[in-house]
């Protein structure tokens, strides 16, 4: 497949949660990522994908530490946010978000989140034009908020998490 629109739209169709994947240390850095899926309850795997060209690729691999926060559905301005290139780098990044320094690694991580996790690198996988992260999970949160921010079709969604029932 060689048309590159006509493939990222089929991708497209696929619905995935939203998350914000940040590394802590001297020069932190957050991305807006869709491409994070659990590998493994034993050991607890996580794995994430990050363009080769992209400022947290080098970051990763500098820290080995990664913090992943799962956006609720209200969140759509900070997943628009850590996607927008113009964002500053660095610590001051962070000034426009709610976060905290996660317990275990310092990775910022986002304040009402419904999820956040910290992981330390365990393995990185050729992945084409990106590299396929695995971290095994060193600490979980689970937030109060129940509804999920999702993309599909180029395009923020809410989740319904109370869909009609479905009878067989």
């Amino acid at each position: 497949m060689d048309d590159a629109k006509v493939l990222r739209r089929a991708y497209g169709t696929f619905a995935t949660g939203v998350t914000v994947v940040t590394v802590g240390g001297s020069v932190p850095h957050g991305m807006t990522a869709n491409s994070f899926t659990t590998v493994s309850l034993d050991p607890p795997l996580v794995l994430i994908c990050v363009g080769r060209s992209a400022v947290m690729h080098e970051a990763l691999q500098r820290t080995g530490t990664f913090g992943v926060s799962v956006l609720a559905s209200d969140q759509e301005r900070v997943a628009r946010y850590f996607a927008d290139p113009r964002r500053p780098l660095g610590g001051d990044q962070f000034d426009a978000v709610d976060w905290f320094a996660g317990p275990q690694t310092a990775a910022p991580l986002m304040v009402d989140a419904l999820a956040q996790f910290e992981c330390e690198l365990w393995r990185c996988y050729d992945g084409g034009d990106h590299s396929i992260f695995v971290g095994r999970l060193l600490s979980l949160e689970r937030g109060s908020a129940e509804d999920a921010l999702l993309f599909c079709h180029g395009r923020f969604a809410r989740l319904d998490t109370h869909p009609s029932e479905v009878t067989a």
